[in-house]
């Protein structure tokens, strides 16, 4: 879901850095032929993830949920001239996809594609985390929380999708489903946590931006 009216929206992006030809063609690839292609990050949310990466210029980046790729790309973008990124997906088709266009970008060796369950891959990686994004499974978003908080440098970032939920993070909690109730409860520990700093944006489906102090 979008918060924004959609005229606002299209403002946004038609005055944001344009969209590089490779994302364009994997979006609408994406579009085209995937399943639920609501989850790709797009234009004004990559150009975003981009900034983000290009402002930290991580060493060691986690992504945690590849899809086809959109937003790993895009975070590879800032990595330092040493980087490298991890992104991680159980979902081989689609990691197909996602590893084509890999190999197009010519950053195909710095990203390091996993196809497992992230909570078996996240202890395997080593060193310290500059830049993770989560954007896989709502309800373990507290989990990854817990996998990678301590192994992220002070200054680093973690980035976390779909925060909002297309509103549903208002129910009653009475009524809520797994998913959301996932996503308030992270929401909850990254507000609480003195290590932290935090900022929830509206941009696309919410977008929480902490930064480890």
């Amino acid at each position: 879901m979008n918060f924004l009216p959609e005229g606002i929206d299209r403002y946004c992006s038609d005055h944001s850095s344009p969209e590089p030809a490779l994302l364009a063609e994997l979006a609408a690839e994406t579009h085209a032929s995937i399943a639920e292609p609501r989850m790709l990050s797009g234009h004004l949310q990559g150009r975003f993830l981009s900034m983000l990466s290009k402002l930290a210029r991580p060493h060691l980046a986690l992504e945690i949920g590849t899809y086809t790729g959109y937003g790993t790309l895009c975070l590879a973008e800032g990595l330092a001239p040493d980087g490298s990124i991890h992104t991680i997906d159980v979902h081989a088709p689609v990691a197909a996809v996602a590893d084509r266009y890999f190999r197009r970008s010519g950053l195909h060796e710095r990203i390091h594609q996993h196809v497992a369950p992230a909570q078996e891959v996240i202890p395997g990686i080593e060193g310290a985390f500059d830049l993770v994004f989560i954007d896989a499974d709502k309800s373990n978003y507290p989990r990854y929380l817990e996998l990678v908080i301590d192994r992220l440098v002070p200054g680093g970032l973690i980035i976390a999708d779909n925060v909002l939920w297309s509103g549903k993070v208002l129910q009653d909690k009475a009524a809520l489903d797994t998913d959301t109730r996932g996503l308030m409860t992270y929401a909850e520990k990254v507000a609480k946590d003195p290590r932290l700093e935090s900022v929830l944006l509206p941009l696309r489906d919410g977008l929480l931006v902490s930064r480890r102090k």
